[in-house]
This record gives structure tokens, sequence and C-alpha cells, in this order.
């Protein structure tokens, strides 16, 4: 059976349109607005605690901004450094994970082999807040001011147990400078989380724990705080003095931002980093700034990443002074 000359042009005709239609949607579909699914947030933390609340409100808002549901998917571990170090050896970035920031990641290469860089293996979002650090106490504890703790301290040197977040986190690093420079030690616990250190010190398990989102626990009357690693006094703590004006040059920077997998398109982390930024001038989420003391300190992606090459340089001078060497 032969095709009929007419009806052979006329199926040579729709073929070449069909061809011509495919080439013409091919560049559409590969021009097409981001974000076109779901976006992941990657926690460093275990559920429950302070960044929790903060982020949730801060993801909320960034899906309004992005017109896609931005997700948060927990993924504590070291410290808070497995989050971000699953996103720094992903093999490709299309902005669909970005993942929470911060110091202990900065300073990982520092303290432990690792098979990444967080100065090169990252592309900066932009930064978001600024943690506050404070030593606290549960309040039935025995010790009113930092000077009773630090001379108990000094009386029974290891005896007495210091919360943290993990060998590499500030609030052990600084808890332990603390105690160096008062010719003591603490004996240093560490947790998976916040949530759990917290419960622990007011169950009066644990004798101190230095670390941010000691608000709520503050307020609450659960816990006294007997200084904070800040510059200057907190606005909603005026009575509580700061560990440098007790005479500890001590001070924890320590900044919170976002970052996403290496050799992202920079229209895409733009876009995320505009969306994010503007997310976090949303009231519910200053809110929660607030209620847990944390200080909004919104940066471009390129200044986020200069912090992060200045601050790796001091974290290798403040690890040499407490006699830090990596195994």
């Amino acid at each position: 059976m032969t095709c009929h000359p007419t009806r052979r042009h006329a199926l040579a005709a729709l073929a070449a349109m069909s061809a011509m239609s495919a080439l013409v949607a091919a560049p559409a579909r590969a021009a097409e607005p981001f974000p076109a699914r779901p976006i992941t947030l990657v926690m460093p933390f275990p559920a429950g605690g302070s960044f929790d609340p903060v982020f949730r409100a801060l993801s909320e808002a960034a899906s309004r901004e992005l017109g896609q549901p931005v997700v948060m998917m927990h993924k504590p571990g070291a410290g808070g450094i497995t989050g971000p170090a699953s996103v720094a050896m992903m093999a490709e970035a299309d902005g669909y994970t970005v993942a929470v920031m911060h110091n202990s990641v900065i300073r990982a290469p520092l303290t432990q082999k690792i098979t990444w860089d967080p100065l090169r293996d990252f592309t900066y979002l932009g930064g978001l807040f600024g943690l506050t650090t404070a030593i606290a106490v549960a309040a039935d504890a025995p010790w009113k001011t930092l000077a009773d703790l630090l001379a108990d301290a000094r009386k029974r040197p290891g005896e007495i147990s210091y919360g943290n977040v993990g060998a590499t986190s500030a609030n052990r690093i600084y808890g332990e400078r603390l105690a160096r420079a008062n010719g003591t030690r603490f004996n240093m616990i560490p947790f998976k989380g916040g949530g759990e250190a917290w419960t622990t010190l007011i169950g009066r398990q644990l004798d101190v724990y230095g670390d941010p989102g000691f608000g709520p626990q503050a307020k609450g009357g659960k816990v006294r705080l007997l200084a904070s690693f800040t510059d200057r006094r907190l606005q909603r703590f005026p009575d509580v003095p700061t560990v440098k004006e007790l005479g500890h040059e001590l001070v924890i920077e320590s900044p919170v931002g976002l970052v996403a997998p290496k050799n992202l398109d920079p229209k895409i982390a733009a876009r995320l980093g505009a969306a994010f930024a503007k997310a976090a001038t949303d009231p519910a989420y200053l809110a929660q700034l607030e209620q847990f003391d944390m200080q909004p300190a919104v940066s471009s992606g390129e200044a986020y990443a200069a912090y992060a090459r200045a601050q790796f340089e001091r974290e290798q001078k403040m690890l040499a002074e407490i006699g830090f060497k990596l195994e």
C-alpha cells in the first residue's frame, strides 16, 4: 500500500512542525524561572532547639518570597557540622538545597580531618543573625556570680560539669579558655543539641551550660545567667554582666547564615540571597530572634564569604592559644 503524495506532504509538514516545536520548547524549559519546586533547608542541629522556631519563621517568610515551600530537614551530628558538610560534598549545585552555616563549620578543617573545604566548597548566600552566648546555671544552683563559679572550679578542678554541643563549638572553646585563664578546668560534657542540654541543666544533672537560646529559660526563672560572652550587656538582661567587664577578655562573635553547594549559578545565588534577606525583615521571624536573644545581622553573600575567610585565620590563632593540635 502506498501513501498518497498529498498525505506524504502533510505528514512531512507535521513532523517538521513537531521538531520545530520541540526545539523552541527546549530553551523555554531550560530557562524555567527559579525556583520551580520546593527548596530544602538543611538544619545542622536536632529538632527542639532554639534554631527550630527561628528558622521555621524564616522559612515561612522565604516561601512567600520564592513562591515555593522552603522545607526544613534536620541533619544533626558532629557538633552541627554533618549537615553543612553534606551540602559541601554535593556534586551539583541547582539551588534547591541550602544549609544553615555557623562558625563551627568554618573551623572544622582546623579541628578534624575532613575531605571538604568550608572556604572553597560552598556558595555563600548571606549572613542572617548573630548568636548570643551566656553562662547559665540552674536557678537553684549554689553559684550566684561568675566569680563564685570560678572560685569553686579552682578548688575542684575537673569536677564541675560544663555542657557544650561538640568539641569544636564556640561554647566548648571559650569555656576552656575561661578555665585556663583562671587556673582550672571544667568537665566538658557534649550534647547533641541545646534542647537536651537545657533540660539536663534545669534538672541539675549538669552544672553549667554556655550556649545561645537561654532567653526563654532565663525569663521563665528556670536558669540563672552569670555572665554573657557579649561586648556589652544584653538589652533584655541589663543586670547580667559581660564576661569581659568581669575582667576576662573573651567575647564571642558568632554569625549564622546560609550556604549552598559550590559553583551555584550566580543568578540563582542572587535570587536566594535576596529572598532570604527580605524574609529576614519579617516581623514573626524578628520576634523569634528577640525571644532567643539573637541579633539581626543581614549581610550579602560576598560579605559573608569574606567574614568566613577572616574568621578562619582568627580560629587558627585561637586554637593555637589553647594548645589545640589536630590529631
